[in-house]
């Protein structure tokens, strides 16, 4: 057989292969794809409420609720009535009373919160330990069918935490956070940690912030409002004379709240 018979057979018999399983290197460079998720707006109304009775009445296109408290029934009402809807749980620090308590040892729980005597905080070096905790949280509030999470407490390494953070530490912490909040479908907000927000701003899809007018940091979270994603800001000594003009120039969607979190309000819009 002539040699360009033998190339044209082999090339027939090649078609006619099964294509080789990827190999396991090859495998690896296939980075994992997120479920799709809720991309919050610029400017949404919200309603952030944490004790009390809810009040599902509120004219607020976001609904920021205790993760443990509301049953997937009440997100559901919710969200039949277009609302999205954000599962608050505190993944820095450990309250008492929450129902998986007993699973974190006692070495990763630290000094507790100036205020809250009844919360501490936790070594957020260790994420071989509570990197399983927080996820099983994510779990839950996707399991209930909440839109986005708000991670309460990922500025430990800035507090008298009982640990030697670092600010490297608590990065990593925080985009750990967002990836298991993403990997769930879930839109994840930054809480606080206004030093960090510059860094963390492409992590996150939103921010979530206490009296950062009463404190003149606000400016802060220029790069989240920069790059087209919410801030949501709560005031608790101002009055909305002192700020609400000031955030409504800047897109900053401020309510003032009493530190219980309850229903009352006082929005700026």
């Amino acid at each position: 057989m002539s040699p360009s018979l033998v190339a044209l057979a082999a090339t027939l018999l090649a078609s006619f292969m099964p294509a080789a399983a990827p190999s396991q290197a090859q495998q690896a460079r296939v980075a994992p794809v997120d479920p799709p998720r809720w991309q919050p707006g610029p400017r949404p109304t919200w309603h952030w409420q944490l004790s009390g009775r809810l009040d599902t009445t509120a004219r607020a296109r976001i609904f920021d609720i205790d993760l443990f408290d509301h049953g997937a029934d009440v997100v559901a009402r919710l969200r039949a009535r277009g609302r999205r809807v954000v599962c608050y749980t505190s993944v820095g620090t450990v309250e008492r009373g929450r129902p998986d308590v007993a699973a974190l040892p006692r070495a990763v729980v630290g000094r507790p919160l100036e205020d809250w005597p009844g919360e501490r905080w936790l070594d957020v070096r260790r994420l071989d330990v509570l990197g399983p905790w927080i996820e099983r949280r994510f779990d839950l509030c996707a399991r209930k069918g909440f839109d986005g999470v708000e991670p309460d407490n990922v500025d430990a390494y800035a507090n008298k935490s009982g640990f030697p953070l670092s600010a490297a530490d608590q990065l990593r912490f925080n985009r750990f956070v967002a990836r298991a909040a993403h990997a769930r479908g879930l839109a994840v907000a930054l809480k606080n940690d206004l030093d960090q927000a510059a860094t963390l701003e492409p992590d996150f899809d939103f921010a979530v912030v206490e009296q950062c007018f009463q404190y003149d940091e606000c400016d802060r979270l220029t790069p989240f409002i920069a790059a087209g994603k919410p801030v949501l800001v709560a005031e608790y000594a101002l009055p909305r004379s002192a700020f609400c003009r000031r955030a409504r120039a800047a897109g900053l969607m401020a309510v003032r709240k009493r530190l219980a979190l309850g229903a009352w309000r006082q929005p700026c819009w």
